[in-house]
């Protein structure tokens, strides 16, 4: 394949995605973790790392140290037992931290058994709906 028709999949790819709606970011504050394979590796490289804004489409993701990150992962949220989200890497910033779109939409449930999980003040009050 060309490098002019893998650039233009590229740009269609990104067009799509930033055509989708945009839900809106909610400040949190969850331990997780970064999973990939590095170099066609079979086993999964792991990274930890906190979200520090959520919405039900997008994640922004801070990181302790700088790696190269592909451009398909996966964000494990263990306190909320979540594995294995499915993520597109959107846009690396020189400050660590990291926007992420998931390849599904999180469920109203999951997003709540999230905010229930975190440190961040904001979410202080939330309780986990065991009946649901």
């Amino acid at each position: 394949m060309s490098g002019a028709a893998q650039h233009f999949l590229n740009k269609e790819e990104s067009f799509m995605y930033d055509r989708e709606a945009n839900f809106p970011m909610e400040d949190t504050r969850n331990e997780a973790r970064i999973e990939f394979t590095e170099k066609g590796m079979q086993h999964l490289s792991s990274r930890r790392c906190e979200i520090i804004k959520l919405s039900k489409s997008s994640a922004l993701i801070g990181i302790t140290t700088q790696f190269q990150l592909p451009r398909n992962f996966y964000l494990d949220i263990p306190s909320a037992r979540l594995p294995l989200i499915g993520c597109l890497l959107k846009r690396v910033h020189g400050n660590n931290i990291i926007e992420a779109r998931f390849l599904r939409l999180l469920t109203d449930r999951d997003l709540n058994r999230i905010f229930v999980y975190s440190t961040h003040p904001n979410h202080r009050n939330r309780t986990l709906d065991i009946y649901r």
